[in-house]
């Protein structure tokens, strides 16, 4: 007869572990991933708690009233140029007209693509750098008609 190498007790023993077994089963903690909203709070003030980071203390400088007057002025000054440029480019009929209109400092060509659109494209004289966008004039047209 051969002798089993596990004694049949310690089998006997382990064989009620192995019938009671069942899967495991994973319930969400952190109410954003389906768990208790309850405990939301619990979480973040444990959180909050563990976090050793700290932001960085950016001091900032006063702003003195001369400042933020010459920032207004120059704002103010930038607004009725802008506006100059819009009422030479724009015709009778409220479109934007094609062509090049130049300031001291910007150079600013206006394009024709078609269907009404335009492409309006600004150039710093003394950088070279530009910057353009498009604009629908037929979109706008139909939105102040509704």
């Amino acid at each position: 007869m051969i002798k089993p190498s596990v004694p049949l007790s310690v089998l006997l023993l382990l064989l009620p572990v192995w019938a009671i077994a069942s899967p495991l089963v994973y319930y969400p903690v952190n109410p954003s991933f389906g768990g208790n909203p309850g405990n939301g709070s619990v979480l973040l003030n444990e959180a909050q708690a563990q976090d050793q980071h700290k932001a960085p203390v950016v001091a900032k400088t006063p702003v003195s009233a001369l400042d933020t007057f010459n920032k207004r002025l120059q704002t103010a000054l930038i607004n009725r140029l802008s506006s100059n440029i819009i009422s030479s480019v724009v015709n009778g009929t409220g479109k934007v007209q094609a062509g090049i209109t130049e300031t001291s400092d910007f150079i600013i060509e206006i394009t024709e693509i078609g269907s009404g659109v335009v492409r309006i494209t600004t150039t710093a004289k003394a950088t070279g750098q530009t910057q353009s966008f498009e604009y629908d004039q037929d979109a706008e047209s139909s939105l102040s008609n509704q």
